[in-house]
């Protein structure tokens, strides 16, 4: 894989076009206090978590929440307390992590902290009371990107590994997600988004390290369809809830990038492909009338119970 510095120049260019920002409202409530704060899960400085758990006498359900903020910015502290009280309301345990940005770290090493993340709370489900064979994610925007990357991607289980968290499964049962890129393809999204998600910084390929001029090289190429969800998926890969709060409708010359990188016609090109799986996928749209929190929760409930 190309490893390039981003420099000073390129990152704030990065926080200007390439953030894919938070696509569900903001928290109007401070969050309850965590069983475990700031845990480590990993290595890195940004490898923390916070843990709520609910206090069910079995082992209980687990739901990883992954941060947007387009791989420059974000933390877990963005998810909000509503939800958080819904899921712990329905017997769900809820873990919320960081994980590394831009500049200092590039494709696949976001993915992979994420990763890392959810097998360490399955070499921790003894004590945590949690069900390991029972783990779903929410995400958004970024984190809805990396949330779908990994329910579709085969399992990074590696039995034989010397440390013990690589050796639990990396497998979920639901994702829900909130402004979901599914595809990061130029070609594809160029034709189903419009061109002004050319625009992006992504395109440019500032996420994998590399310049434009490596883009269009063949192992460029790769990397783009490598960190796109829809590369991997199978007919055994789990259900999606996706939520998209942009105008369902034509982008425009006036159109943002913003608007392009959670364009609704992202959720319609994975719904394609996973009906043609038969794997269920809940689109919807906040023009639709229906119940957030809600709906939300009762979808993964009913994979998780």
């Amino acid at each position: 894989m190309f490893r390039k510095t981003i420099s000073i120049a390129l990152f704030i260019s990065t926080l200007a076009l390439f953030a894919f920002s938070q696509d569900e409202p903001k928290a109007k409530a401070e969050l309850p206090k965590p069983d475990i704060a700031n845990g480590k899960y990993g290595q890195f400085e940004r490898n923390i978590f916070d843990l709520w758990k609910p206090e069910p006498k079995k082992p209980t359900p687990l739901v990883v929440y992954i941060h947007g903020g387009g791989f420059v910015n974000g933390s877990k502290e963005n998810l909000t307390a509503n939800l958080l009280n819904q899921l712990l309301k329905s017997g769900l345990a809820v873990m919320a992590i960081n994980y590394r940005l831009l500049p200092n770290t590039h494709f696949p090493d976001n993915y992979m902290d994420c990763v890392r993340a959810i097998q360490f709370a399955r070499s921790n489900a003894k004590e945590w009371n949690i069900d390991k064979s029972k783990v779903a994610t929410i995400g958004s925007s970024a984190g809805a990107l990396t949330s779908l990357w990994i329910g579709f991607h085969d399992d990074f289980a590696d039995p034989n590994n010397a440390d013990p968290v690589l050796r639990e499964s990396s497998r979920l049962k639901a994702m829900a997600v909130f402004g979901a890129q599914t595809t990061l393809v130029p070609e594809i999204v160029k034709v189903r988004i419009g061109e002004v998600i050319m625009k992006h910084n992504f395109v440019k390929g500032v996420f994998f390290g590399i310049t434009p001029a490596q883009v269009n090289t063949p192992e460029g190429q790769k990397l783009f369809r490598d960190a796109s969800p829809t590369t991997y998926l199978t007919k055994d890969d789990p259900p999606v809830w996706a939520m998209y709060s942009v105008a369902d409708k034509p982008l425009t010359a006036d159109s943002t990038t913003s608007d392009a990188i959670h364009h609704p016609n992202f959720g319609k090109i994975l719904k394609e492909e996973m009906d043609k799986l038969g794997i269920e996928i809940k689109l919807r749209h906040k023009d639709d009338g229906q119940n957030v929190n809600g709906d939300l929760t009762n979808f993964l409930l009913k994979y998780l119970k």
